[in-house]
């Protein structure tokens, strides 16, 4: 059985670590000190992680990691792991692997017998369900739609059937569309709470019925990322 490698071994270590989603105080002390721990920050975009590194004097390198990219630097990242370096992982804003890259390198670390270590922290995902006002006791978190209409027709008619509250990402050009499309499928009257630009300057948080949000946002253009919270 292989030795795992962890934070508290000499050797390299692969650390997956929470970043702000907004306001940069967000991050932990733990955190911070991974960063500056780290031989490389292996983030999803190395300009918003060189600002977060600047603000807290951070001289860490950074490589780029990201969707179009995981599959092709990912068994460069472990086998640097593997000869002794300290690897941390970044997402643009929260956790990696919630909707963000993270799950191929941990599942290859695991795979060569290193425990990836977690740093946990801000999440748009739990401060929606903090912030939504909707019963949580149980909830599921389905992401973001599919893109094409009859995926995600059929996405919208099965997040009722498991009796959960649902909690959505979506981008600022299709929330129009989803909020119309929430109304359609699930009903106008929904409950629904609708996050933008959580922990930011222009944080806004609503609580409406579809059907009155959809009205709101139709032909709107907007701006910044989204959350959902569909009530059950």
């Amino acid at each position: 059985m292989n030795q795992k490698k962890t934070m508290s071994s000499d050797s390299g270590w692969l650390a997956l670590v929470a970043t702000p989603i907004g306001n940069l105080e967000d991050i932990t002390y733990r955190a911070v000190r991974t960063l500056r721990d780290a031989d490389l920050v292996a983030a999803e975009d190395t300009r918003r992680a060189r600002r977060l590194l600047q603000h807290y004097d951070i001289n860490t390198a950074a490589t780029s990691y990201h969707a179009h990219n995981e599959h092709q630097k990912t068994a460069s990242l472990i086998a640097q792991v593997e000869n002794g370096r300290k690897i941390a992982v970044l997402s643009d804003a929260g956790m990696p692997a919630v909707s963000d890259p993270g799950f191929l390198i941990v599942r290859t670390a695991v795979e060569h017998g290193i425990e990836p270590t977690i740093v946990p922290g801000a999440s748009a995902l739990t401060f929606a369900v903090a912030a939504a006002g909707v019963p949580v006791d149980k909830f599921c978190f389905a992401g973001y739609p599919p893109v094409k209409a009859g995926k995600r027709k059929r996405f919208l008619e099965e997040l009722p059937l498991s009796n959960y509250t649902s909690v959505l990402f979506e981008g600022p050009h299709r929330i129009p569309r989803l909020l119309q499309e929430i109304s359609d499928i699930i009903g106008p009257q929904t409950r629904l709470c609708l996050i933008r630009e959580a922990t930011k300057i222009h944080e806004q948080i609503q609580r409406s019925n579809a059907e009155l949000l959809a009205a709101d946002y139709a032909g709107r253009k907007c701006r910044g990322e989204f959350t959902v919270i569909i009530s059950r």
